[in-house]
This record gives C-alpha cells, sequence and structure tokens, in this order.
C-alpha cells in the first residue's frame, strides 16, 4: 500500500513529460528556431512597429511561430500547472476529473498563446529601442529586475495562490474550470512576463536564457502569498529546500557507511 501511495498519478506523470519533450525539442532546433532569431533581427527592419511586424509575418509562418511559442510556454510553465490541476481534480467527481482538468488547461493555455502575441511584439520594440544586441539585452533585463521587486509583481503572485471554488456538475463546472484556467493564466502571466521576455531578446542564447529564467519562475511560487510592497524576490526558497534535501541524504549516506563498518 505505501508503494502504490507513493506513485505518482498519471496526470503528474503527463505533466513532466510534456515539460520534458518541449525542452528536448527546442533544444533540438535550436539552431533554426524562428521566434527568438526574429526578435533579436527586429532591428534589422527600418520602419515602425506596426511595419517591423507585417514584414516578420510575411517572411515567417504564424503557425511555425506559434509552434515556438507553444514550446517555451510547455517548458517553462508545465511544472508551475501542477497546483492549480491539482485543485481541480481534488474538487471534481472522477468521472469528470479529466474534463475539468483538460478546460482548465485550455484556459490557461490560451491567455499564454495570446500573451504570446504581445511579448513579441515587446522584444521587437526593445530591439528597435536598442538595436546593440548588449543594449537591447540590458534594457529587458533592467525592466524585468524592476518587474521583480515591484508591488504589482506580488500582486500577480498572490493571485497565483487562488483556488476558486468549483461547481460540481452541468455547465456551471465547465465554466468554473475554464474561468480558474483563463484568471489563473492571466496571473501567471503578469507575474512571469518580463522574465518570459528575456528568452525573446537573447538570440542564439535563448535556451540558455529560459534555463537561466526557470529557478525564478518555479522558485517564487513556493513562497506564500505576501503583502504589497517592493522587495527581491527570487528562488531563495527553492534553493534552501534543495540544500535542505542535499544535507539530508548526505547524513543519511553517511550514517548508512558508518553502520555497516
Amino acid at each position: 500500500m505505501d508503494r502504490v501511495r507513493r506513485r505518482p498519478e498519471a496526470w503528474l506523470v503527463a505533466l513532466a513529460a510534456i515539460a520534458a519533450a518541449a525542452w528536448a525539442a527546442l533544444a533540438r532546433d535550436a539552431g533554426e528556431l524562428t521566434l527568438p532569431a526574429l526578435c533579436a533581427a527586429g532591428a534589422a527592419w527600418a520602419g515602425s512597429l506596426g511595419d517591423t511586424l507585417r514584414l516578420a509575418l510575411a517572411f515567417n509562418s504564424p503557425a511555425r511561430l506559434a509552434t515556438e511559442w507553444a514550446l517555451m510556454v510547455a517548458a517553462m510553465m508545465a511544472p508551475l500547472m501542477a497546483a492549480p490541476l491539482r485543485h481541480v481534480g481534488d474538487r471534481s467527481f472522477a468521472r469528470r476529473r479529466p474534463r475539468a482538468m483538460l478546460l482548465f488547461s485550455l484556459g490557461y493555455a490560451a491567455v499564454w498563446m495570446s500573451a504570446g502575441v504581445i511579448l513579441a511584439a515587446a522584444a521587437l520594440a526593445a530591439r528597435i529601442a536598442a538595436p546593440a544586441p548588449l543594449a537591447c539585452a540590458g534594457l529587458v533585463l533592467a525592466a524585468a529586475l524592476l518587474w521583480q521587486v515591484s508591488p504589482a509583481k506580488q500582486w500577480c503572485l498572490n493571485r497565483c495562490h487562488r483556488r476558486p471554488a468549483i461547481a460540481a456538475f452541468g455547465a456551471a463546472a465547465d465554466r468554473d474550470a475554464v474561468r480558474f484556467g483563463l484568471a489563473h493564466g492571466a496571473a501567471c502571466v503578469g507575474t512571469c512576463w518580463a522574465l518570459m521576455l528575456l528568452p525573446l531578446v537573447a538570440g542564439a542564447g535563448h535556451l540558455v536564457a529560459m534555463a537561466a529564467v526557470a529557478p525564478f519562475v518555479f522558485g517564487e511560487r513556493l513562497d506564500h502569498p505576501a503583502p504589497l510592497g517592493w522587495r527581491w524576490r527570487g528562488p531563495g526558497k527553492a534553493l534552501r529546500i534543495v540544500a535542505a534535501q542535499a544535507q539530508m541524504r548526505l547524513a543519511t549516506a553517511a550514517h548508512s557507511g558508518a553502520r555497516s563498518r
């Protein structure tokens, strides 16, 4: 029975598999991804932001750009869906559970896919404003750091911890699942938009930027809701948990080694 209880649920395994597959696909096509290259080359086209966007879409398939953005979102955000998905599953009857979790996921994904258009435009605007790659990266990094310490960031983080009631039956249950997905997706975009902008302006270094951003995206969700204020927010709690786990494992290994002598 203990072994059964420790076995991960199928949807958690699927979520981890989706994130791993997305990272693998991005790593495989790292040199051919259109979206980061498009944002990095924004300054090469003269004209307004609107002209640049129209020219970019004329030479790049919207379907490919959407697919690449979906892979980036899946790689970075799939782990963050575990807690809200568990909330949806725990508050749905067994026969409705897969449907409710799917509806939540569709609402969440719809918000992030819509945000991708705005973030791509923002990345192009940053590149036009600061044509030099280092200057553009510095501009976006400064915006990300400012957002990271702002009260507005904490407001969005607090909303990420909301767990609304979900109806048990009928159209109301479907509506609540979708509404929760949309609301949680909006809070997640509000929390992570500046961090997700960094890989878009990193060009060939977008995978490195994603790997650097990932601990912040995941680690800050481990903190509890907090009062609004100006302060640093980062993966400190996540790093402390990892350090504590490593220390416990080392102590256990040392104790087992001492007993075997």
